[in-house]
Formats: C-alpha cells, structure tokens, sequence
C-alpha cells in the first residue's frame, strides 16, 4: 500500500512538473521580439505610414499587431496609466511624464524612426496655394484673418492641436472658425468640398493616400508655407523636410513601456533598421537614418560581343 502511494506521489509531482513547464514554455512562447501579438497605440495623424510598416513586420516575422489609432492626449493618458504599452507619436515624452514612469519602476525606451510634417491644405476653388505661418498664429490667437474663413482639425486633443497651440502660445483654441472631426479622412473630405477652409493634416495622409481617399485628395491643394524668419514659401516636400527648410516638420518616435524583451523592442529595431527607414523612405517622409545604397565598381569597362 505504501509502495503504491509512493509511486502515485511521483505520477503527481511529474504531472505538475510537466505541467508547469508547459504553462512557463507557452508564456514565453506567447511573445518575443519577431513573435507574438500586440497592440500599438497610433497618432491618428501617422496611422498610413504605421500601416505600411506593421504589413512588412507581420509578413516577415511570425506576428500580429493590431493598429489602435487615437489622439496624442489619449495615447500618453494610456501610456501613464499603463492602458497601452507601445505607442508611436509626435513628440518625445516630457520630463514630467518619465518622473510618473521612473515612480512605477519602468523605464521607456523610446525610439525616433522619421520626420514627418504638418501640412495645410484647401479647396482646389481656392486661388492662392500659399499660406504664411504668422496668419495661422493670428487666427489661433483669435485674431481675424481675410485669407482665412476656418481652420479644420482631426481632433481637439490631436498632435496638430497642440504643435499649433505651442506654436501661437495659446493654451485653448479659439471658440469660433475652428472645426474638429475625429480622423484626418473626415478633414480631407470636409476641405475637398468646402471652399475658404484650410485643414490641418500629417502629410502622409497625402503623400500615401488610400484609394477611398485618392478622389479628395485630388480636389485639394496643399499649400506652401512662408516661415515666421523667411520670406520663401516652402511646400512641404521630402527634400525640404530633409534641407529643413520647411518650417513645420516634427520628429516621430516609438514609445515603448513593455519592460520585458517583446514586440515593441523588436518591431522598433524594424522600423529604425534598414527595410524600416527604406518603407519611410518611399513613402515621403524623411527616415531619420537615410538608407545606404551599394555600387558595384569595376575598374574595367568589359565589352559585350557583336
């Protein structure tokens, strides 16, 4: 009888021994840096050139990351309050907010990846395609502008907002001739078909617009813009963002609150790596490492046959 207990002791203990292995195996089989699944909080403002980047990631690497577009107040709401994890954004986090991380013990790896840019844009019946920054300050500032019948936002608590807030010195925007949707699609769209407006959007939405978007995108201009120390107006182009000429470019990042070796170390090292920077590359913003390009030289000029 004890011989049986014994040997019944041992089944037990083998079966909970292979069992949590099994239990510790799935988990960290669950996720890794190319494996896994994850969301990634968007500013909604950059979700084409995110999309572009995670249809790579998932068709190289055995992965799933599912898109949450949102606002920049709601992304770094999430991050503090640890509802979201990985985010990609328009700005760097404050000091303030890293003091919030450094009290939970987490320290954020955060990642620049490309510079892209704020654009203005209007109604093809509008004559004039350029804009001078100083008159957007003054209509920010609630001061009447001729040129300007309304300013067109995505989101009250978007990037955009808060780039032209800090810009006009402002802390709320004005009350009257300031619209806000909830997507940069909603502003294209409300501009394409509404004359005197002028939309405030991130420029890859232009630059890559989806074929729902290609026919308003084509009844608008984007405007160029004359700086607050110049007197050029400058389109906001690849080649000027890269000469930093054009006056609203802005710095993107990846934020990433994991505090383990996951997805988000692994698919920001994508983005910043090479195939990253050339899919940045090709879609008009500016990588923050421009890709190299290898040349084949021969010292001789070998002649094909006649």
């Amino acid at each position: 009888m004890l011989k049986n207990s014994k040997i019944l002791l041992l089944v037990m203990f083998g079966f909970l021994f292979v069992t949590c292995n099994q239990k510790d195996k799935s988990k960290e089989e669950k996720e890794t840096i190319l494996k896994g699944t994850m969301d990634i909080a968007v500013d909604e403002t950059l979700v084409p050139i995110v999309e572009d980047q995670v249809a790579v990631f998932e068709g190289t690497y055995d992965a799933k990351i599912t898109i949450k577009p949102k606002s920049e107040a709601e992304i770094i709401n999430d991050l503090l309050n640890q509802k979201a994890t990985v985010a990609f954004t328009a700005r760097d986090l404050t000091k303030e907010e890293r003091e919030v991380f450094n009290k939970k013990k987490i320290v954020p790896k955060v990642t620049p990846v490309a510079i892209d840019a704020i654009a203005f844009i209007s109604n093809k019946g509008n004559n004039d395609t350029l804009i001078a920054l100083k008159s957007i300050i003054n209509f920010m500032q609630g001061k009447p502008e001729a040129n300007i019948k309304g300013l067109v936002f995505d989101n009250p608590n978007s990037s955009t907002v808060r780039y032209l807030k800090t810009l006009a010195g402002v802390k709320d925007i004005p009350k009257e001739g300031v619209f806000s949707f909830k997507t940069n699609e909603e502003v294209i769209k409300f501009v394409s078909e509404n004359k005197g407006m002028i939309g405030v959007v991130g420029v890859n939405w232009l630059s890559q617009p989806s074929p729902e978007l290609k026919d308003f995108v084509a009844k608008i201009n984007v405007l160029s813009v004359k700086g607050l120390k110049s007197d050029k107006f400058i389109a906001p182009t690849q080649n000027n963002i890269a000469e930093e000429t054009y006056p609203l470019a802005r710095d993107l990042y990846i934020i990433n609150c994991q505090g383990y070796s996951g997805l988000g170390i692994g698919f920001a090292s994508f983005v910043g790596g090479d195939i990253g920077q050339r899919i940045i590359l090709k879609s008009g913003l500016l990588p923050i490492r421009v890709p190299g390009r290898k040349l084949n030289i021969r010292n001789e000029i070998i002649k094909e046959k006649e």
